[in-house]
């Protein structure tokens, strides 16, 4: 007994705390209280307001001049409500936000500075005025300093976006965030939760670590098994899927032939002077080299001149009109009139050795079916 009462009384003095603000408060280990509620600002919290002024800047692309110029009214007015200035000023291409003497809320001034920031990066006014609100958080990730090729960059960013922005609504869906897709940055606004797996999920997109449809299946699979009060403390690592990335095939490189080694260096290449004397151009004056040098270039110039030429006169050479002529029916045709002209004479024989028959008519004849007539037989003469 003696031996455990001697264990206890060590524990308590490791347990000391060395200040006094470190002792365990009561609300420490409360049920109750939830510390992840963050609390309406409450303006008599701070009565008499900010002693110093704080004030934001930033500039605007020319193309959202027009938009911030009409906007502007619904952006100073939803401002004034908290106690902020608001400024747009078109000749700088800038916005400005800064705290006044009503200003109540010390963080209300960061807030302001998020609404000017995605007003800049094309949000509609309506939905950037949500930023306001003490829930909703916003991220704007730059993109276009992942990938240097400026092609693939634009595949990338097609493929976040997906058909008919059907990814990016998927996202959306799945995240609870708005999203944004605009020129090098992509503005998410939402709970930190979803902004922080909008973030890895854009980041792994642009540089190409893995497709955006295996995360919004992982996303899914996440939300069921949230349902599940069973696994809500376990590990949901077996029950997620793992994606290994494939190696697409690249271009061989050809490896050049190697040579059979010889211990003999190769052969040492004529100099000009070499080439001059073989070709007997070492011993011309040098009037006569210029004069050849002359010629060679009129040659070359001629035949340049004869090709351009060519190439210019083939725009005005009307092309060959094919004519369509259908060897089949051609051959029919001559066919049928062969056959016409033998039936015809045919006809013309038998109508002329009928000579009883003197009331026929012609034409009915003709355009009778060719009967069997008996024929009569010639009677061979005999000649002496």
């Amino acid at each position: 007994m003696e031996v455990e009462n001697a264990e206890k009384v060590n524990l308590e003095q490791k347990k000391k705390h060395k200040g006094k603000h470190d002792k365990p408060k009561p609300w420490d280990e409360d049920p109750n209280i939830d510390r992840w509620k963050i609390e309406k600002f409450d303006p008599s919290w701070n009565p008499d307001g900010l002693l110093e002024v704080s004030s934001f800047s930033t500039i605007f692309p020319r193309y959202r001049e027009k938009y911030l110029q009409e906007a502007w009214p619904k952006v100073k007015s939803a401002l004034k409500e908290y106690g902020i200035a608001a400024e747009l000023n078109l000749v700088e291409g800038s916005m400005t936000v800064s705290t006044t003497r009503k200003t109540r809320d010390p963080y209300i001034i960061i807030k302001a500075r998020d609404l000017i920031k995605l007003l800049s990066r094309s949000v509609p006014a309506p939905q950037a005025i949500k930023i306001l609100d003490d829930e909703m958080q916003c991220d704007i990730i730059k993109i276009g300093n992942l990938v240097r090729n400026k092609e693939r960059f634009v595949k990338r960013r097609q493929r976040l976006v997906g058909p008919n922005s059907s990814t990016l609504k998927a996202l959306e869906i799945l995240t609870s965030c708005y999203i944004l897709v605009q020129g090098n940055t992509v503005a998410a606004m939402g709970s930190f939760k979803g902004l922080k797996q909008v973030r890895r999920i854009v980041e792994d997109c642009i540089e190409n670590k893995m497709h955006p449809v295996y995360h919004i299946k992982i996303l899914m699979m996440k939300k069921e098994l949230e349902k599940d009060p069973a696994l809500k403390d376990e590990n949901w690592d077996r029950f997620l899927p793992t994606f290994k990335k494939k190696n697409v095939q690249t271009k061989k490189v050809k490896s050049k032939e190697k040579k059979p080694y010889t211990p003999f260096p190769p052969p040492q290449q004529p100099s000009k002077i070499d080439q001059e004397l073989e070709s007997g151009e070492y011993f011309l004056s040098e009037k006569k080299k210029l004069a050849k040098k002359w010629e060679e270039k009129q040659e070359k110039q001629a035949q340049k001149t004869a090709e351009n030429k060519r190439k210019r006169e083939e725009a005005f050479v009307p092309p060959k009109e094919p004519v369509k002529q259908d060897s089949n029916q051609s051959e029919n045709k001559e066919e049928d009139v062969a056959a016409l002209a033998k039936y015809l004479k045919q006809k013309a024989k038998e109508f002329g050795k009928q000579k009883s028959l003197q009331n026929i008519n012609a034409e009915e004849y003709i355009a009778a079916p060719a009967a069997k007539q008996p024929s009569k037989k010639k009677k061979k003469s005999k000649h002496t």
